[in-house]
């Protein structure tokens, strides 16, 4: 069977790729540091299936740590990566981009050298959209310059995606390039948009809206991105850069409206500046995602809201 590593697995998209992936019967190797970004028990609790999976082995090391990612390497010597480890956050990146260039970018090298030396099959890199920033070509497409990145964040992910394609030429090593827009759904991080409106409506609390609400954002549903990941792992092409994005952008306002309507709740709206870093649209070409690896999104905001709601209020895991 195919032993495929996953960094940052105990992650939102990282956990949701484990579960799948041993549904799925594959050998999985988990590597997280469980860092504070957000309450490190959300992370265990997202873990609690595959632990029980014989077929899942966690490593709980920090990706700058050459020397233990060396040892795991060398122990399990996985045939396929998927890199999703990451400091996330376009806001806190603003005030430590040290700590985002880092993890990050150096992270990343690691895992690529790493990657080189034990003749991985394929690198899978979870990258975002934010190296679009404020791109001025809408929708975005992959062949874009990326000249308009407007966080550390985004210049991280930037970089980071350099050094995959100058790896996957250097070493003849097969490698892909996933964007992610805006993700969401059950285990989403709570510091996002969805994760945190729902949860102040739910708890009657005041929902703080940056700018006048027609910033637009292409949201994604957590199941497609999944499946945009594992349609991949199942590809042999040599070096591409795919967007994974619902291709449907959608306003702060509107987006407010919609948790509004499946909650049953008005949202208490308290109203703030517009912070430096956040792009003002995203919107996701997708045609080459259906070309390269059969993929399309198949869940409208409405019914992936929905189920986030009723996740939510089921107790979540």
């Amino acid at each position: 069977m195919t032993k495929i590593l996953i960094t940052g697995c105990a992650g939102f998209i990282g956990s949701n790729l484990v579960d799948r992936l041993l549904e799925k019967e594959a050998l999985v190797v988990g590597v997280d540091n469980f860092n504070d970004y957000y309450d490190p028990e959300v992370k265990e609790d997202n873990l609690d299936m595959a632990n029980k999976n014989k077929r899942f082995k966690l490593y709980r090391c920090d990706i700058l740590d050459l020397t233990r990612l060396s040892q795991i390497f060398k122990k399990e010597k996985p045939s396929k990566i998927v890199h999703l480890a990451a400091r996330a956050g376009i806001r806190p990146s603003i005030s430590d981009p040290v700590l985002y260039a880092e993890v990050n970018v150096l992270g990343t090298v690691n895992l690529l050298e790493l990657s080189s030396q034990y003749r991985v099959s394929q690198f899978i890199f979870g990258s975002s959209s934010s190296v679009y920033g404020n791109s001025p070509n809408l929708p975005f497409a992959e062949d874009d310059l990326c000249q308009n990145i407007v966080s550390p964040y985004g210049a991280s992910k930037r970089a980071a995606e350099i050094f995959v394609e100058s790896f996957s030429k250097t070493h003849k090593m097969k490698s892909a390039i996933l964007r992610f827009f805006s993700v969401y759904g059950p285990r989403g991080r709570p510091d996002m948009a969805i994760a945190l409106f729902c949860d102040f409506i739910k708890s009657n609390q005041a929902i703080t809206q940056y700018g006048e609400g027609n910033s637009s954002r292409d949201y994604t549903y957590i199941d497609d991105v999944v499946d945009g990941i594992i349609n991949t792992l199942g590809k042999d092409f040599d070096f591409e850069t795919i967007n994974l994005g619902n291709s449907h952008s959608v306003s702060l306002a509107d987006l407010i409206k919609t948790i509004e309507k499946i909650s049953g709740k008005k949202a208490a709206i308290k109203k703030m500046s517009s912070v430096p870093g956040d792009a003002a649209r995203t919107l996701a070409e997708i045609s080459k995602a259906k070309k390269m690896i059969n993929w399309v999104p198949h869940t409208p905001l409405e019914v992936g809201i929905k189920q986030y709601w009723n996740w939510l209020t089921a107790g979540k895991k």
